[in-house]
């Protein structure tokens, strides 16, 4: 399975405008190779460069497995939201106190469909998830606190 961005390569930084700096809107993701017995696919977002511990800011669950990512600022609307560490179940984009964070983009294949509501936080996802991950995958970008100058 794989998870890609259109919009930044693996490692490299997040342009502004999915940031919350910017227009804060979802970047476009693209997603390859759900495994079949896969049921719904679940998308977590966040920063574990925080010194107050990984920040999440997208949970996006019950994805249908044969999705082939989301458009620029434009998820499926079957879909469910989890709540971010911003209190929003929505996107919730990059926005460092001070230097260089990574943000990974994380996606599962379950074997099986959440019964969570929206709005459901991280730590009932991971407890739902328990046991039914059949694949995963990851990608990330990187992003500066504005006025923070990055070596490349």
């Amino acid at each position: 399975m794989r998870i890609s961005s259109p919009a930044f390569q693996h490692g490299e930084p997040i342009p502004e405008k999915y940031s919350r700096a910017g227009d804060d809107r979802t970047p476009p993701l693209e997603f390859e190779g759900a495994p079949p017995e896969a049921r719904s696919l679940v998308l977590v977002m966040d920063d574990p460069d925080t010194s107050h511990g990984t920040f999440t800011h997208w949970i996006v669950f019950n994805i249908d497995p044969a999705t082939r990512g989301f458009r620029e600022n434009d998820a499926p609307e079957e879909v469910r939201f989890g709540c971010n560490d911003w209190g929003e179940a929505d996107y919730g984009g990059p926005r460092p106190p001070n230097g260089e964070h990574r943000y990974f983009f994380r996606l599962y294949a379950l074997d099986c469909r959440l019964t969570l509501p929206n709005g459901a936080s991280r730590r009932e996802l991971e407890q739902a998830m328990e046991g039914h991950v059949v694949a995963n995958a990851e990608t990330m970008g990187t992003f500066a606190a504005p006025g923070v100058s990055v070596p490349r």
